[in-house]
């Protein structure tokens, strides 16, 4: 399960540990990217690469999206775009624009990449923020938006490829600056499992922070998946868990938004890590994290975040809306975590603790 993991980091990759039957039988391959580590896991069964060649693979992918969209690599295509620079945009820049564009229109702008500005005046974006005054937000939010810039990025890509960034503008002025955090993760779950099916792999489970599986585990059996507890500083994935789900048969993403690991407190009061772009401020609300189930991990990246930022009752509403969906919401009732999960969502609590739609 997801560990709650945003922020989008540099992907240092070093000696990569893997262990297999060679050309039979699950691999596991391991490895550090965007911050944290990455584990893979797939069946090797009617696969013709070695395991080597597979883990190196799965490397390169990692980097080449890390040089594309990592807003802590300098040298990255978006770190040069934020800065005003011409870029030459490579196939992930421009995919992942598109997606965050639909995500933004879907969300009625509650997901809303171009909004990195606010993200960093309040600590949790590229830069080191603190708690900034109304007069700070207001400002903020006059140069943020995806409203502001052009639907598709390829209208403002050069005949040689390049991409000047106030080309993008639909308008004069500032140009906002873009954070992907919110569905990076979930795209390079979604890229590696594109890669091995394209090498044949039927059973498979990708981490990177957020989760792609498809097919069975080793024992032959649906994916299990342990649901942390939102508890304020459990930082440690696995260690206090909410309770347990299987994955449905299938391909899905599935990834956990909360407000449990990134946070300040000022004045007795927590401000959380996500922020409304349509207001410029951390929600205040009862929802402490939600896990959804999606038909990929960028989706579900990106609608996890989006019930973080609506709440309970627009989520449940949301997700109950979504046939395509599954979900659960873990909330705060006086003091006391309660469950709620849609039809299709069967989480192993150990309680009765749980309601469902």
């Amino acid at each position: 399960m997801r560990r709650i993991v945003i922020t989008f980091f540099s992907v240092f990759l070093f000696a990569v540990i893997f262990s297999c039957t060679p050309r039979s039988g699950y691999v596991t391959v391991t490895g550090f990217a965007q911050g944290g580590t990455y584990t893979v896991k797939f069946n090797m069964e009617g696969v013709d690469q070695e395991p080597e060649t597979i883990r190196d693979s799965i490397d390169a992918i990692l980097i080449e999206i890390d040089r594309s969209l990592s807003g802590y690599n300098k040298k990255s295509v978006l770190s040069r775009f934020n800065n005003g620079d011409i870029v030459f945009p490579d196939k992930y820049f421009l995919d992942i624009y598109g997606v965050a564009r639909d995500v933004y229109e879907q969300t009625a702008g509650a997901v809303d990449v171009a909004s990195a500005p606010l993200f960093d005046i309040w600590g949790f974006g590229f830069a080191n923020g603190s708690l900034p005054s109304d007069d700070e937000v207001r400002a903020r939010l006059e140069t943020c938006g995806m409203s502001r810039l052009k639907s598709d990025v390829r209208e403002a890509v050069s005949e040689n490829g390049s991409l000047k960034p106030s080309d993008l503008l639909l308008e004069d002025g500032v140009l906002p600056t873009l954070n992907y955090n919110a569905i990076a993760q979930g795209y390079s779950c979604d890229a590696v499992a594109r890669y091995l099916y394209s090498i044949g792999v039927k059973d498979m489970l990708v981490d990177i922070g957020e989760i792609f599986c498809d097919g069975v585990n080793p024992s032959g059996r649906p994916w299990t998946l342990g649901i942390d507890r939102p508890v304020d500083g459990n930082n440690t994935p696995g260690a206090d868990i909410q309770g347990i789900f299987r994955a449905p048969e299938g391909p899905h993403g599935i990834v956990t938004s909360g407000n449990y690991r990134k946070f300040h407190i000022r004045d007795g009061k927590k401000y959380a890590h996500t922020i409304d772009p349509r207001t410029g401020y951390p929600v205040q609300h009862t929802l402490l994290s939600a896990t959804v189930v999606a038909p990929d991990a960028t989706l579900a990246d990106a609608y996890a975040t989006y019930c973080m930022v609506i709440g309970l009752d627009a989520s449940q509403d949301f997700i109950n809306s979504r046939p395509d969906l599954e979900a659960c919401l873990i909330y705060d009732q006086d003091g006391s975590f309660r469950t709620w999960c849609s039809e299709g969502f069967v989480l192993d609590t150990g309680d009765s603790s749980t309601s469902s739609k």
